[in-house]
């Protein structure tokens, strides 16, 4: 049988094989609508997937994936290609933060989708799709009801919609491969799954490798940080806090993990300082960087940037969860006898981790003018 490479595969007759390194050890799965998936196993993970009914299907230009790449660049492959071998006008590859579908490489014609671009994730069709509560290709969106009436809320055109998850390696659910179209497609697209289903799995062990690459790369990082400290409280100074926060502003555009930035400013410092003297302010200091510091969570960086100003990054926390951790610290500050103005703000592709701190800090200047007016006597009526 003569053997034809198409990118990373080849095609022999009615199969398609892949190597070793395409997978690397662990991967496993189903190509669903595949007549035959056959693994062979070797001492260092699968050795080869053969998928019968597919080759017909593969056309010149397959991208070349391996879990050596970063996963932004294997996306970018992925859309680029599908762009090409199945037309629609918008193909993307996107993440679900908990809260939306955040786009994180997007080819569109039509929509207005960019990368940055997020959509509450109730006011989505993949919502349906990556649970199995829709199909993963409709041809016809108007003939799912869920998915005519998202279109409806959403006022965009949508026609054709495709939607297969994007999984990790324990099996959670990290985003989705999406494509969708104003037109409605011939029932024939349905034959496309298996090579969706794919491309699919083929991103999740892609983003696995990429991760415990960026997770191994984080964590020597914030070792060398820890190392540029404040001397009077041990925590990170300014010029670590701006290092780590370029690292993480990297890593959140590569994967679109949630995150915010966390402003404190203490109250009482100054005045500390001028009754009390310096030392009783520095003492004062230590206190709330203490309190701090056994408030937050291990994956969170916490600096003093000057004076009495802190801030804390915290990493892959939603909205939600850092309005929790806020409430916390400012229960835990004001038992130590420190209490502070505190504002935050998630990160956004726009404005990136700078867009939030300037948020963050408008924020904790409300909340200081707020305090500072609940705490005036009222005037006698």
């Amino acid at each position: 049988m003569v053997a034809e490479t198409v990118g990373f595969l080849t095609v022999y007759g009615r199969f398609l094989l892949a190597p070793a390194p395409t997978f690397g050890c662990g991967w496993r799965g189903q190509i669903r609508g595949a007549a035959h998936v056959r693994l062979k196993e070797c001492a260092g993970g699968v050795d080869a997937v053969a998928i019968e009914d597919l080759g017909e299907r593969v056309s010149p230009g397959m991208p070349v994936l391996s879990s050596g790449m970063d996963f932004d660049q294997a996306s970018a492959a992925v859309v680029e290609y599908l762009k090409q071998a199945i037309p629609m006008d918008n193909w993307s590859v996107s993440r679900y933060d908990g809260d939306s579908q955040v786009f994180l490489t997007v080819r569109d014609d039509s929509y207005g989708i960019g990368p940055g671009t997020a959509i509450p994730w109730s006011n989505t069709m993949c919502q349906y799709a990556m649970v199995g509560a829709g199909p993963d290709i409709a041809p016809d969106c108007q003939s799912v009801p869920a998915y005519a009436a998202v279109a409806l809320d959403l006022g965009f055109e949508i026609g054709t919609y495709v939607g297969f998850p994007i999984r990790t390696a324990d099996g959670k659910l990290f985003g989705s491969l999406c494509g969708i179209d104003p037109a409605s497609r011939s029932p024939e697209l349905v034959a496309h799954r298996p090579l969706l289903d794919l491309l699919s799995m083929l991103l999740g062990t892609v983003l696995q490798a990429d991760l415990t690459r960026a997770e191994q790369t984080r964590q020597l990082q914030r070792a060398a940080v820890m190392a540029e400290s404040d001397p009077l409280t041990g925590m990170v100074n300014r010029r670590g806090w701006a290092r780590f926060a370029a690292m993480e502003e990297e890593r959140y555009r590569r994967f679109g993990d949630p995150g915010c930035v966390i402003v404190i400013d203490l109250d009482g410092l100054k005045l500390v300082n001028d009754t009390a003297g310096h030392s009783e302010g520095d003492r004062y200091l230590q206190r709330a960087a203490a309190a701090m510091s056994a408030t937050v969570r291990q994956s969170d960086l916490v600096a003093r940037l000057g004076g009495d100003e802190f801030g804390v990054l915290a990493a892959r926390s939603t909205e939600d969860e850092t309005a929790v951790l806020v409430a916390r610290l400012r229960r835990t500050l004001e038992a130590a006898g420190t209490p502070a103005s505190v504002g935050h703000a998630a990160y956004t592709f726009a404005a990136g981790i700078t867009g939030a701190w300037e948020a963050a800090d408008r924020a904790m200047y409300e909340d200081k003018r707020r305090r500072a007016g609940s705490s005036r006597p009222s005037s006698p009526g």
